[in-house]
């Protein structure tokens, strides 16, 4: 079974980076996808790019505003968070073994990282 292991959170100012990394501990071809989330103070978990492993093909959530990319290297799935802004803190975490459906909706992946916080401050 697959294990993900997320680091690169911190605390930023506003207009600052982060760079996000998910360690897939497995056979990372298992997976079709991996996935990048996060969960804003008191909300849910939000889908914000997936990738396709076999290609490293990227989709973003069509709300994003190209301020994020998410590439990988070796099993590790990255995610560059570039102009970062308050409304941007939450806890990211990573996901894969995609099930079906959306790609960003948290329900339909079955293995999940313990996440890593990101703040940023006005």
């Amino acid at each position: 079974q697959l294990q993900l292991l997320e680091s690169g959170g911190g605390s930023v100012q506003s207009g600052g980076s982060l760079r996000l990394r998910c360690k897939v501990l497995g056979d990372i071809s298992t997976t079709k996808w991996v996935a990048w989330f996060r969960q804003a103070p008191g909300k849910g978990r939000e889908g914000l790019a997936a990738l396709q492993t076999s290609d490293g093909e990227p989709t973003y959530r069509r709300t994003l505003e190209g301020r994020f990319t998410i590439s990988e290297d070796k099993s590790t799935v990255y995610f560059q968070m570039d102009d970062l802004k308050p409304e941007d803190t939450g806890i990211y975490y990573c996901a894969a073994v995609f099930t079906g459906g959306s790609l960003f909706r948290e329900a339909n992946y079955d293995i999940w990282g313990q996440g890593t916080q990101v703040t940023v401050s006005s």
